[in-house]
C-alpha cells in the first residue's frame, strides 16, 4: 500500500503537469496527498520541515541563476545578436540543418559548464528566429534544445563539468574524465538517434504543410522583433556567450583559491551576531555561474547599447517574470522529490530494485527509477547512491568491473527517466518556450528514451569489448 500511494501521487503529478495545470500549485497538493494517506499527523509538520525547506533551499541557491540567464537571453533578443546568429548559421550551415545548429549551441554551451537553465534562456532566442526563418514548427524546439542540453553534454561526454557529472565521483573515488570511451560512445549513440529523430520529426511536419506556427495554434513567449538599422556582425554577437562559457570555466577554478575553503565575516548590526560562514566548496559552480551571467550582460550593453538601453526595462520586466515562473516550478518539484523521498513507499522502491543481479544493470535501473519518481536527475541519483552505493561497489568488485564505469554508467542514467513530465527541466523549457506538454512533450519523450537506451548501449559494449 505504501508502494500504491508513492506511485499515485507520481502519476498525479504527472497527469496534472501534462494538462497543463501549475506545478507551484500541485506538486505540495500530490506530495501531502501521500504523506496523508500514509500518516496524517505529519502533513504539517513535512509540509514545513522537508517541503518548504527544500524548496527554498533551491530558491536560495538558484533563483540569481534563474533571474540573471533570463535577462541575458532577454538582451540577446533585443540586441539584435540572435537575428544575426541566425543569418550567418543559415548561410553556413543552411536552412535545413537548424535543428543541428541548435543542438551544437546547447551542447557547446552545457559543456563549458552553463547551467542547463541558463542554456534554456539564452538559447531560445537564437532556435525561435532559427525555426521561424527555416519554417520549422515551434513545437519542436524543447526537443531540440533537450537533445543538446539534458543529454550528452550533461553526464555522458568524459569532463563535461554539469553536477551530473561530478556527483558519482564523491561515491566511486573518480574523476569527471571517468571511462571516457564508453562515455564517447554513448554520447555518439544519443547525437546520432536523437538527431534521425527530430529529423523524422521536421520531414514529416513539413510534408503535412505545417510551418513555423504549427497547425494555427496562438503563439506564446515569441522573442521580441529586432527594430534596429543594422544586425552585428556575427561574431560580435556570439561574443557574449563565448564569454559566459570562458568565464564559467575560469571563476570555477579562481573562485575556491581567492576564497579558500571557507569564508565567514561578522554582520555590521547590533549585538554579537554570530558570524555567517560559507563553505566556498559548495558555492564556487554557483558563484562562477552568476559572475559569468554578469559579464555576459555587460558585454551585450556594451556592444549594443542603443537598442538594448531602448528596450531595457521593459524587456527585463517580462524577463523576470518568466525566471520566477521557472524557477518557483522547478523548486516546487524540488519539494516533491524531497517528499516523496521520505516516505515508506519509497524504501520499497529501493529495496525492489536492489534484488536486480546484474551489477551495472542494477545500478542503472535504480538511478533512474530513483530520478524519475523524483524528477530531479541529481536528486534521484544523489538518493540512489547514498542508499545502495556500498552494495554497487562490492558487486563490481566482486565481478571485476572497474569503479570508472559505475560512474559513467550512473552519471549517464541520471539522464534518463528524469525528463518525466513533472521534470523541473521540462517545465522551465516549455515554460521560456510558451509551448504545452501536449504540444511538445512527446519529442522530449523520444529523447528521454533514447536518452535510457544509450545506458543500456553502453553496459552491452563494456561487456562485450572491456572497454573504458
Amino acid at each position: 500500500m505504501s508502494f500504491l500511494i508513492v506511485l499515485a501521487a507520481l502519476c498525479f503529478l504527472m497527469f496534472v503537469a501534462y494538462r497543463g495545470y501549475s506545478v507551484i500549485l500541485f506538486a505540495p497538493v500530490a506530495a501531502l496527498g501521500a504523506v496523508l494517506l500514509t500518516d496524517p499527523t505529519l502533513v504539517q509538520p513535512m509540509f514545513t520541515g522537508l517541503f518548504m525547506d527544500k524548496m527554498v533551499g533551491f530558491l536560495k541557491l538558484y533563483f540569481p541563476v534563474f533571474v540573471l540567464g533570463a535577462v541575458f537571453g532577454k538582451l540577446i533578443e533585443i540586441s539584435g545578436f540572435s537575428k544575426s546568429i541566425v543569418s550567418a548559421t543559415i548561410k553556413l550551415v543552411g536552412a535545413k540543418r537548424a535543428m543541428l545548429s541548435i543542438v551544437l549551441v546547447c551542447a557547446l554551451l552545457t559543456y563549458g559548464g552553463v547551467s542547463l537553465f541558463v542554456v534554456v534562456f539564452a538559447v531560445y532566442p537564437f532556435a525561435a528566429e532559427l525555426f521561424r526563418q527555416s519554417n520549422i514548427p515551434k513545437r519542436l524546439i524543447p526537443g531540440t534544445i533537450a537533445l543538446g542540453a539534458f543529454t550528452f553534454t550533461m553526464d555522458a561526454l568524459p569532463g563535461t563539468p554539469q553536477i551530473q557529472n561530478i556527483i558519482p565521483s564523491s561515491f566511486f573515488g573518480t574523476t569527471g574524465w571517468a571511462a571516457p570511451w564508453l562515455g564517447v560512445i554513448g554520447t555518439v549513440v544519443i547525437l546520432v538517434l536523437g538527431m534521425s529523430y527530430l529529423e523524422w520529426r521536421r520531414r514529416a511536419a513539413a510534408a503535412n504543410g505545417e510551418g513555423y506556427a504549427g497547425t494555427g495554434e496562438e503563439l506564446r513567449n515569441e522573442p521580441e522583433v529586432f527594430h534596429g538599422d543594422t544586425l552585428a556582425h556575427p561574431l560580435v554577437a556570439i561574443l557574449p556567450l563565448l564569454l559566459v562559457g570562458v568565464a564559467n570555466f575560469l571563476l570555477t577554478r579562481w573562485i575556491p583559491g581567492f576564497y579558500g575553503e571557507t569564508q565567514s565575516f561578522v554582520p555590521a548590526v547590533i549585538g554579537n551576531p554570530a558570524p555567517v560562514v560559507q563553505e566556498v566548496s559548495k558555492m564556487a559552480a554557483i558563484w562562477a555561474v552568476q559572475g559569468a551571467l554578469l559579464l555576459g550582460i555587460l558585454s551585450v550593453i556594451a556592444f549594443a547599447w542603443k537598442p538594448v538601453v531602448s528596450a531595457f526595462a521593459e524587456g527585463t520586466k517580462s524577463a523576470i517574470g518568466g525566471a520566477m515562473l521557472a524557477s518557483m516550478n522547478t523548486a516546487s518539484e524540488y519539494g516533491f522529490g524531497a517528499v516523496i523521498a521520505a516516505l515508506p513507499g519509497f524504501l520499497v522502491v529501493a529495496n525492489a530494485l536492489g534484488s536486480i543481479p546484474n551489477p551495472l544493470v542494477n545500478e542503472a535501473v535504480s538511478v533512474t527509477a530513483m530520478a524519475g519518481i523524483t524528477g530531479s536527475a541529481s536528486g534521484g541519483m544523489s538518493i540512489a547512491l547514498a542508499a545502495m552505493a556500498d552494495s554497487f561497489i562490492a558487486n563490481a568488485q566482486a565481478a571485476g568491473i572497474p569503479m570508472e564505469v559505475l560512474h559513467r554508467v550512473a552519471a549517464m542514467a541520471s539522464g534518463g527517466m528524469d525528463t518525466l513530465p513533472h521534470n523541473g527541466a521540462v517545465i522551465t523549457v516549455l515554460a521560456v518556450t510558451g509551448l504545452t506538454h501536449r504540444q511538445s512533450y512527446k519529442d522530449i519523450f523520444a529523447i528521454t528514451l533514447i536518452k535510457t537506451l544509450a545506458v543500456f548501449a553502453i553496459i552491452g559494449v563494456y561487456y562485450a569489448t572491456g572497454l573504458v
